[in-house]
């Protein structure tokens, strides 16, 4: 309900003629205020009774609206209200779209609806849609569930770290056994051992980079960050129970890593993720995160996964950030359909890139495998989970798979899932 309410601002913004970016912008700052103030970010109501009190009034509403948007920024006052400072470069300014009655009257509606308990994974996808007429359709943009997203997360990400912290378990328990046992200053030795085998996991744990370099609006970063806090907080649990004392979480946002072509989506997928992990927070019982309540995520990066230029316009193949972890869901595109989609211009431009290393015409999905492959490879990550369609085990796709093997190994995969994309039943593989 909420995402078909937010197309019709969308298209009535375009009827405006605004640029497409600034749509985007300024819709997902409206999508985080309905957030902020459902999950109590805002001490009281103002965005909700802003737009309740001047529906009728769009030239006011558009005045006090920049001046809420101000306040953002900076934290500060709103009329007789104090309010945080959000930031993130969500509110790196105070810059409003004009919104007539209508299009007022759509906002009132999306602001009676409780936002608080948004889930980001449908969030992401349904408002990226919504909001980008394109809807990206042209490279198999789809909805991921999050049962799906998690089969690959578990093994690729959460098991290798889920075998340490057994270790770093059975470790913490023998010195909490030998502490209890000692006095004095062998005792203290002890407990500073036992508090450094558990703040050293913990420390582990918010140092783990994860890349999804076609991140989409979020939804594979977000759930992983998830995964990151939960295994954290069982160290905060386990370090009050053997009397070293509990610490704040220190995983966040900062860790994840992003690349995203599409403006709507690369600017969704950092909203998505701020409020996943803000909504956390809430629900763990650590409270309101420290101000500026957003951080800029600049390592979410928008552009282009497998084809840069110079500043001579010479073609070349881009670096991605260095992450242990590197997982998502790449553009599904038939290897005959290349030229139709992508044209002929690119797609000479990536046979020639990678043409020693992939045939022409396979998968446009295999030059992100490629990518992963060769940093593992080179040491600038550990592995890799990435999704394709099913035809990846068979033609010129299954040289990817011939690589890994060479280079590395593939450790698990689902050889053949039932999937849907854009309406359409298809089936696909899952590799690590």
């Amino acid at each position: 309900e909420a995402a078909r309410e937010f197309s019709r601002l969308a298209d009535l913004l375009r009827q405006q003629g605004q640029p497409a970016p600034q749509i985007a912008h300024f819709l997902i700052r409206l999508l985080f205020c309905l957030f902020a103030e459902d999950a109590g970010l805002f001490d009281r109501p103002v965005f909700s009774q802003l737009v309740q009190a001047l529906r009728n009034r769009p030239q006011t509403f558009t005045t006090q609206l920049a001046q809420l948007f101000q306040a953002m920024s900076t934290g500060g006052a709103f009329g007789p209200e104090i309010i945080r400072h959000f930031d993130g470069r969500l509110f790196d300014d105070a810059q409003v779209l004009e919104l007539d009655s209508q299009a007022l009257e759509t906002l009132y509606k999306v602001s009676r609806l409780d936002w608080s308990a948004i889930e980001p994974t449908i969030f992401g996808t349904l408002f990226e849609r919504s909001l980008d007429p394109a809807k990206r359709s042209q490279l198999g943009a789809h909805y991921t569930s999050k049962d799906d997203i998690l089969l690959i997360i578990q093994p690729v990400l959460m098991q290798p770290l889920r075998r340490e912290w057994e270790a770093a378990q059975a470790r913490a328990a023998e010195l909490a056994a030998q502490r209890d046992e000692a006095k004095g200053q062998k005792r203290a030795a002890l407990q500073d051992k036992l508090a450094s085998t558990l703040t050293g996991f913990a420390d582990r744990i918010a140092a783990t980079r994860v890349l999804d370099p076609a991140c989409g609006s979020g939804n594979f970063l977000y759930l992983a960050l998830r995964e990151l806090l939960n295994l954290q907080k069982e160290v905060i649990q386990r370090s009050s129970e053997l009397g070293v004392g509990a610490f704040f979480p220190t995983v966040s946002p900062a860790q994840l890593r992003g690349i995203e072509i599409n403006e709507y989506a690369h600017q969704l997928a950092q909203t998505a993720i701020q409020i996943g992990y803000i909504q956390w927070m809430e629900e763990n019982g650590y409270g309101i995160p420290e101000e500026p309540i957003l951080q800029p995520l600049d390592n979410i990066r928008n552009m282009d996964a497998i084809l840069a230029y110079d500043e001579a316009g010479k073609p070349y193949e881009p670096q991605w950030p260095e992450a242990e972890v590197i997982i998502g869901n790449p553009p599904f595109l038939g290897g005959g359909k290349l030229r139709a989609e992508l044209g002929d211009g690119y797609t000479e431009k990536i046979f020639k890139l990678y043409g020693d290393r992939l045939p022409n015409f396979s998968d446009l999905v295999c030059y992100w495998f490629e990518k992963a492959r060769a940093m593992i490879e080179q040491g600038k990550a550990k592995r890799a989970g990435l999704l394709a369609t099913n035809s990846i085990r068979n033609g010129a796709s299954r040289k990817i798979l011939e690589r890994i093997k060479i280079s590395g190994d593939i450790f698990w995969a689902q050889s053949d899932r039932p999937w849907i994309l854009d309406g359409a039943s298809v089936r696909v593989s899952m590799v690590g």
